[in-house]
């Protein structure tokens, strides 16, 4: 394997979707204010928010291999990393080069829409920066924090900075779907640490998985996942978000599934895969129809 295709295998591509949901809510709201936005604008939203998920995909391949930790783990087709490094050491190098540069592109996209909309946007681009380069090394040595900030910065940081962007309302619309957000993608990170656990631990990491133990965060990732659902129906029947919005109910009987079947999937390799994969399907399916709920 070359050392451009590790590069781009380090970036996760399968997983690259998730950010352009995020996004993409953000401008469903903006349409759902009536406001149009402009197409440039929206465009570089998606592909902001495209990068900015490659570049922190990028940092956590680069720092796992040099900490030792993708040596040890094992991988599942939703946890471990890519194992690109592993099998080509001498492209470290340009997987770090190539998260520094996404990120850089990243912060010009975010200095164009700061001079078009000012200060507020400083505030969660910034944010959404520190996230990107602290995760790793940092954030996922503080259990709590470990556990928020996933959903933060796609949540949030995200969903918010791409109204600000559009030039769009911070309303009670925005606020529950960015709620609907955090809450999804924080349970999303949160199942996924469930097979990496072992081997974070032994690189130093703590997060909620290592320290309350498989069985406590299993139940965390029910509440987590059932809760979002919590937050859709309620935001229905109060009016903050509209009746199409219900679509995003769709997948709440695989949530339900994915919540009573994970405790009891913990010890079998082979149904926790089978439990993660509908997780994956349940998170990106539920975001795909509430943004078309919002464009109805």
């Amino acid at each position: 394997m070359s050392e451009t295709i590790a590069v781009v295998r380090a970036t996760r591509p399968n997983f690259l979707v998730l950010a352009p949901l995020c996004a993409g809510l953000g401008v469903a709201v903006a349409w759902h204010q009536g406001e149009p936005p402009a197409l440039l604008d929206t465009l570089l939203v998606l592909i902001g928010a495209l990068l900015a998920h490659a570049a922190v995909n990028l940092l956590n391949e680069y720092e796992d291999f040099v900490s030792g930790l993708d040596l040890i783990t094992r991988r599942t087709p939703f946890s471990g990393g890519s194992g690109a490094l592993p099998e080509v050491p001498s492209a470290a190098r340009h997987v770090l080069l190539a998260a520094l540069g996404t990120l850089g592109l990243v912060v010009a996209v975010g200095l164009y829409f700061l001079w078009l909309r000012g200060l507020p946007m400083l505030v969660l681009g910034a944010a959404g920066v520190v996230l990107v380069l602290t995760y790793t090394r940092w954030i996922t040595r503080s259990p709590v924090i470990c556990l928020l900030a996933p959903g933060l910065g796609f949540g949030p940081v995200m969903i918010l900075g791409s109204l600000i962007a559009l030039g769009a309302r911070l309303d009670a619309t925005a606020l529950a779907v960015s709620a609907i957000g955090l809450l999804m993608v924080s349970e999303l990170l949160l199942i996924n640490q469930i097979p990496d656990a072992e081997a974070d631990r032994k690189v130093g990491r703590r997060h909620l998985v290592i320290t309350l133990g498989q069985p406590a965060a299993a139940g965390l990732v029910g509440v987590l996942l059932l809760g979002s659902y919590g937050v859709l129906i309620s935001a229905i029947l109060i009016g903050w978000l509209p009746a199409w919005a219900a679509l995003a109910l769709a997948p709440l009987p695989a949530a339900v599934w994915v919540s009573a079947r994970l405790p009891r999937a913990l010890e079998c390799p082979r149904h926790l895969n089978a439990v993660l994969g509908v997780n994956v399907a349940v998170l990106l399916a539920t975001l795909a129809l509430l943004i078309c709920g919002l464009s109805l």
